[in-house]
């Protein structure tokens, strides 16, 4: 949902601010707005990462767990064989997976929600410098009524009243305006060094995982191939042969 007030109606005809300035400043919080639904999106990305690798190891257990009790795996001895090497190293990986998905809590989604928290705090400041403004037009506009009256004692007095009232207003909305076009550019060019540290301290991580999943599954690879010197290619030609020969028994041929 947009937050940004330049969105929603137009700078006034007789604000006291220029349109270029409104302009200017609302590029910054338009950049802000983004960033604000880029934040929440990685955020939410990689918590469904982080349960996605959960879910992943769920299922991988389950196949295993399914191929264990199997009759298959009672009857052929190498075939168990092959299913225990598998299930050691699923057992070897979760370690390495849970300490990835640790990573990547610690250094991206908890990170990326803690900027994100920062988010509600700009529209509130960005809300009472609308409001400032909106009071120091006000004000502006009463001085101006006075000014074109009849000097008279009474019109005197509320010129002097509103001329105060102005004072005040115009240093409440210079704060706010002040701090803003202050800290706005500065969050936002802040934002890719500390981006660069989530991400760098993520990819060392799924590096390291990665890493130790080939080791392991080279190690099963070769514990499951020492019985054959076959590439890959030559395991599906095989295979797309057996395939073939089943298809055409006589019990599995189309009618």
């Amino acid at each position: 949902m947009s937050w940004n007030p330049f969105s929603r109606h137009a700078v006034s005809k007789k604000s006291v601010v220029s349109k270029a300035a409104e302009k200017e400043l609302e590029r910054e919080v338009k950049r802000l707005e983004e960033l604000d639904e880029a934040s929440r999106k990685l955020y939410k990305d990689m918590k469904r990462c982080v349960e996605a690798n959960n879910a992943l190891s769920k299922v991988e257990h389950k196949i295993v767990q399914d191929l264990s009790v199997s009759s298959l795996n009672q009857q052929e001895d190498e075939f168990r064989f092959h299913i225990e090497e598998w299930s050691h190293a699923l057992d070897s990986l979760e370690r390495y997976r849970m300490e990835m998905n640790s990573n990547a809590q610690r250094a991206v989604v908890e990170p990326m929600k803690k900027f994100c928290s920062i988010f509600p705090n700009l529209q509130s400041a960005i809300k009472k410098r609308e409001q400032s403004l909106q009071e120091y037009n006000r004000c502006q506009v009463k001085v101006n009524k006075y000014q074109d009256r009849d000097r008279t004692g009474q019109n005197v007095v509320k010129l002097d009243m509103s001329r105060k009232a102005l004072d005040l207003a115009r240093d409440e909305f210079l704060m706010h305006d002040t701090a803003l076009k202050q800290d706005l550019p500065k969050l936002y060019e802040g934002r890719i060094e500390y981006f660069e540290s989530c991400l760098e301290a993520l990819i060392k991580s799924q590096v390291s995982y990665n890493s130790e999943t080939f080791k392991i599954y080279s190690n099963v690879f070769s514990q499951l191939s020492h019985n054959t010197n076959q590439t890959l290619e030559e395991c599906k030609e095989h295979n797309k042969k057996l395939l073939t020969e089943i298809k055409g028994l006589s019990l599995t041929a189309d009618d």
